[in-house]
């Protein structure tokens, strides 16, 4: 007998090893349409069965709790089954010896807690409270609500044009999305249930570059109201195009030289070609709104503002830059990371050949500052993160394109202060390396390591950890604003301002493209409301007849990415976009949602707004 065997894995394990994998693809695309109750229910009875058996508040509590569940589900349940519920979860999350327990019981306390309201609806109505009225899981991720289904299933039939009409109903963007939206529509995929989830971006951008002519959208009879626009970005741009076309007579007052907001001041040419965001802003503008550049709004610019147009929109982003607080940030070589990409949007990018960059913070803007940098001839560029690179807020695919460049990721590296010479120039960032801990605000925080202070030397700082509203001016005169966000109702209307509306960074904070576009559609209805209006943006094409498929698997089509050693030399685009035999297999892919499961009875689509 041998005394020891070689580990192999059973056919047992192997199917046990799909049914996980399935399992955490269908977790991983779950949207908000299952009952919370009924979800966390299930949660509890999967965590019950991986039980060892060992500790009683775990064999035994979650068992108790799935019958509890079970009282609340099927009307058995009164008031003092939650107390029960909430009790029983705290005991086996403070007693469990392991955490199949402790975090079962984690969860459900969790649940309890957040969803409290739809437990006591399930306990006096005897059904769910939650709100089903979301359509299909791509939709409802995605925050301007376009018929994703609808405009894949165009480019599927080769009809690309039809494909951009559907997505300027919700999106006048389009060629601006396909390049840089963070498409969350894609997390919430169903097809991820089945292999991976539809390369939605990606086909977006397909069809506007295969668009077989142009065209105009039909702009509604005038109405004789004017309104102005202050901030031409994205928020403001979207309200602009679809004011227009419902008849008002728009302006948009821009205070730098171009339009675009940090879609040109933010956004690097190498993801999105100046040429191309032009083109997008052009056909807005053709549209008959009128445009003044250079002309910046403050306290009595904007009452007079208010006096002249009917109603006004304030959409002026979040520009300013965010301090560090640290000793030495004011010498000469620290500069924000808005001002570098500010300049390199104006074409007056700074030379940076044999200079040695730190570029100080996590998120995508800290990625495009350190790619520009390599583009304007650093020697060598830093990235220093006081967490992990697991935390980083920066999407994965910018931070895989900055380490391809060359930039180098100092996780766990907390500055501490600026490095400054006799000249009174920054020759290098003092950082503290970090220890990750406990989490806080969501993300495990960092703490200082038992390690010495080093000095990282170099010729240049970028500061990139956030930008602020330039709100003072709007704050003196009145208007609301808390923490230097301006407030709003729901609609978009500014308490005790009559036709004053507001949305987009400035009133959420720095946020994503897509959700600027989603709150420049929604003040232009709101706004067309209040001025007396109803006019409706309509569904202008027909969609190909649904057919069914089968299930057959079949891999996403990725975009591929020019060499690194090649495109670090240039500002052209980093991604190549899919070749028409990608992107019909691509669409081939849809499991068209908005036509079986809930599509089949809850209409599919939103045909008009």
């Amino acid at each position: 007998m041998a005394r020891l065997h070689v580990m192999e894995r059973s056919h047992a394990q192997q199917v046990m090893d799909e049914l996980h994998d399935a399992l955490g693809r269908r977790l991983a695309v779950s949207s908000l349409a299952p009952c919370p109750v009924e979800f966390t229910a299930a949660l509890v009875n999967l965590c019950s069965t991986q039980s060892c058996g060992k500790c009683t508040p775990c064999r035994v509590g979650l068992r108790a709790l799935g019958d509890l569940f079970d009282d609340v589900l099927e009307g058995r349940a009164s008031e003092g089954t939650l107390e029960l519920i909430e009790r029983t979860a705290e005991t086996v999350y403070l007693s469990s010896d392991c955490a199949i327990g402790y975090e079962a019981g984690s969860m459900a306390l969790t649940a309890i807690r957040g969803f409290r309201d739809d437990f006591e609806h399930h306990i006096k109505h005897h059904s769910c409270g939650f709100d089903r009225a979301q359509l299909v899981p791509c939709v409802s991720g995605c925050p301007a609500g376009v018929d994703i289904p609808g405009y894949i299933s165009l480019v599927e039939a080769g009809r690309y044009l039809d494909a951009v009409k559907l997505i300027r109903k919700d999106n006048p963007l389009p060629i601006v999305c396909g390049l840089v939206c963070e498409h969350p529509c894609e997390m919430h995929c169903r097809r991820g249930m089945v292999d991976d989830p539809m390369n939605i971006v990606a086909l977006k951008r397909f069809a506007t570059e295969h668009m077989e002519h142009d065209w105009r959208p039909l702009i509604a009879e005038a109405t004789g109201k004017r309104i102005a626009i202050v901030g031409g970005g994205p928020a403001g741009l979207s309200c602009a195009y679809y004011l227009a076309i419902m008849g008002h007579d728009v302006t948009i007052i821009e205070q730098r030289h171009q339009l675009g907001g940090m879609l040109r001041y933010g956004i690097p040419s190498y993801r999105l070609p100046r040429e191309r965001l032009q083109e997008e802003i052009d056909w807005i503008l053709a549209c008959g709104i009128h445009v003044r550049l250079d002309e910046p709004v403050d306290g009595a610019a904007f009452a007079a503002l208010r006096d002249e147009y009917d109603a006004v929109y304030l959409a002026i982003g979040a520009h300013n830059d965010k301090k560090l607080g640290l000793p030495g940030e004011d010498a000469a070589g620290v500069e924000s990371a808005v001002r570098l990409l500010r300049s390199v949007g104006d074409g007056e990018a700074p030379d940076l050949t044999g200079e040695r960059v730190v570029v100080i913070g996590g998120g995508n803007v800290a990625m495009d500052v350190a790619r520009s940098s390599v583009r304007l001839g650093a020697e060598k560029v830093s990235i220093v993160y006081r967490r992990r690179i697991a935390d980083m807020t920066a999407q994965d695919a910018e931070i895989a394109g900055a380490q391809a460049e060359g930039c180098e990721i100092l996780e766990l590296t907390a500055p501490v202060s600026i490095e400054v010479d006799e000249g009174g120039r920054a020759c290098g960032v003092c950082v503290q390396p970090q220890i990750i801990g406990e989490p806080r605000r969501e993300r495990p925080a960092p703490r200082a390591a038992e390690t010495p202070e080093r000095v990282i030397a170099c010729e240049r700082v970028y500061v990139a950890i956030g930008q602020d509203i330039d709100s003072a001016p709007f704050e003196a005169i009145g208007v609301p604003c808390e923490r230097g966000r301006v407030v709003c109702n729901p609609d978009g209307s500014v308490p005790g301002f009559d036709g004053l509306f507001c949305g987009g960074d400035c009133q959420t904070g720095p946020a994503t493209v897509i959700r600027a576009i989603n709150a420049g559609k929604v003040a232009a209805a709101n706004i067309d409301h209040c001025l007396g209006f109803d006019h409706k943006v309509r569904l202008e094409v027909e969609l190909p007849p649904v057919k069914f498929k089968g299930k057959r698997l079949c891999g996403r089509c990725e975009l591929k990415e020019r060499e690194a050693s090649a495109r670090t030399k240039d500002w052209d685009l980093v991604e190549e976009g899919f070749t028409e035999q990608e992107a019909r297999q691509e669409a081939s892919r849809c499991l068209r949602c908005d036509h079986f499961g809930f599509g089949a009875f809850r209409g599919g689509r939103i045909e008009q707004w």
